[in-house]
């Protein structure tokens, strides 16, 4: 597309230069440069995007989107904000692919990526070809490609939706993170349905406040329809039990449609059951009963589940259909999920790195034990702060024996971190193990019968990161070690 063609759809902007090559791509990464390239010189928290355009002409750009004047021999769009100006651009060069398919937008503190794959699951045995963004993966017709955020950059997301389309995606669930929401990741996506979860404390580091945090969740629902080329009719999927409700429901123009256990919802569970190996409940919805299975247990649980039933019934699936989806779902990586091993007790690995989180996770445990539950805890670094008392509290309330370790410490003092969590202890049923491969040997070899263990925080991460330096680190493979050194 020339470049003049492709800026005009911008309101305003100085066209710095004479020519009007031809652009054969968007690029973000001047690494990723090639002949023909736009490149957008985004200024970021770490590096600035203006101090690579010099690089990025010599590898090939022939135009540059800036927000300053710089001495470069190739045409520049000078904005007011690139990153509002890459949405824009990008969406239009990859012909607006978020509004040729069905998109649903997933957001809140926790569920969000077993909402998706439950989105994923039922729409994909109802014959509708859905691809999946989120934590761990971007995901379609057989590929995985990994992401480096939980929701990527407008960029990334309209080059990918395209490929989507191309390759005949019908739909797409996504995880859209209150990050993304605040920094335009998802400016230019047309999102037919959002779906909100619950809100509960996470990310401070960045929000300062819960009210803050909540206002950047309730963007995905004042935005609904922020493609630039919408004709569908959007729906909103909130959970009615969640106190963040009544806001949410301002902040949206939108239909409603409403989930929950507690109050009188649209999709409402009842007879709610919580086992080992699952959960079961009858769902009332519009006067009538249907029994739901689930393979998934925990309250949390329910919720995800009923916010998938009350999306894929907005996307046009059947009851009956969606019934029969959810009970052949065995579980999510990461996700309570159940470490194979050859002992006489169990070892659970879930993802809670939230209080809230954590705390359903531990009393969901508490409703099946037979014995002594145990948790292996810690915090990420260079994270909400506020937060590190209070996970250690909740771990040191329902569990029997806490194991205060590292996480993904990331560039702070890892025995720092679990001093701070040391202060919200009140008992002296816990044991700081700073190393996370020895903490977790050390539960395992000290397990009694029927013990529970919980190894929180990282679920499905294959990593830990500690300093600048990355490192191989699996809680499932280190337990699946650890066991194997006991026998």
């Amino acid at each position: 597309m020339p470049l003049k063609k492709l800026v005009d759809l911008l309101p305003a902007y100085n066209y710095i230069g004479e020519e009007d090559p031809l652009i054969e791509s968007l690029e973000m990464d001047s690494r990723e440069i090639k002949k023909g390239s736009l490149f957008f010189c985004v200024p970021g928290y770490t590096v600035d995007g203006h101090d690579f355009a010099e690089q990025a002409v010599q590898m090939g750009a022939v135009a540059l989107v800036v927000e300053k004047e710089l001495p470069v021999n190739v045409p520049m769009i000078k904005v007011r904000d690139v990153k509002r100006t890459m949405a824009i651009l990008s969406a239009h060069f990859y012909q607006l692919p978020s509004s040729k398919m069905h998109m649903i937008g997933v957001t809140g503190t926790n569920g969000k990526t077993t909402t998706t794959h439950l989105i994923h699951k039922i729409l994909s045995d109802y014959q509708v070809e859905t691809a999946i963004i989120g934590t761990m993966y971007m995901k379609y017709k057989g590929k995985e490609v990994k992401v480096k955020n939980t929701t990527p950059e407008s960029l990334v997301l309209q080059k990918e939706f395209s490929a989507m389309y191309n390759e005949g995606v019908k739909a797409v669930a996504m995880e859209v993170s209150s990050h993304a929401l605040e920094l335009g990741r998802v400016h230019g996506t047309g999102f037919n349905i959002g779906v909100f979860t619950n809100l509960s404390q996470d990310h401070l580091d960045y929000h300062v406040t819960m009210e803050r945090y909540g206002q950047a969740k309730g963007l995905l629902f004042s935005q609904l329809g922020s493609s630039y080329d919408k004709s569908e009719q959007n729906v909103a999927i909130l959970n009615m039990d969640d106190s963040f409700f009544n806001k949410l429901e301002i902040m949206t123009a939108v239909p409603i449609l409403t989930y929950g256990i507690d109050s009188q919802a649209d999709f409402r569970a009842t007879e709610v059951n919580i086992h080992e190996n699952g959960a079961n409940f009858t769902l009332d919805f519009a006067g009538v009963n249907y029994d739901i299975d689930l393979q998934l247990t925990g309250r949390f649980s329910v919720y995800n589940a009923l916010a998938a039933i009350a999306t894929a019934y907005a996307s046009g699936v059947p009851l009956a259909s969606i019934q029969a989806s959810l009970a052949q779902i065995p579980g999510v990586s990461g996700r309570f999920e159940k470490v194979d091993i050859d002992a006489p007790f169990h070892v659970i690995v879930d993802y809670a790195h939230t209080p809230d989180s954590l705390k359903n996770v531990l009393e969901t445990i508490r409703e099946f034990a037979k014995g002594k539950v145990s948790v292996i805890i810690g915090c990420g670094g260079d994270r909400d702060r506020s937060k590190r008392p209070k996970m250690a509290s909740i771990a040191e309330e329902l569990a029997d024996f806490v194991y205060l370790t590292s996480d993904n410490p990331r560039s702070e003092d890892p025995l720092s971190i679990i001093r701070e969590m040391e202060t919200g202890m009140t008992k002296e049923n816990y044991q700081v193990i700073e190393n996370r491969k020895s903490a977790i040997f050390a539960a395992i070899q000290h397990a009694e019968e029927n013990e529970v263990i919980l190894i929180a925080g990282k679920g499905h991460e294959t990593y830990q990161i500690i300093g600048n330096d990355t490192y191989e680190f699996d809680d499932r493979t280190v337990a699946m070690e650890a066991a194997k050194e006991l026998n």
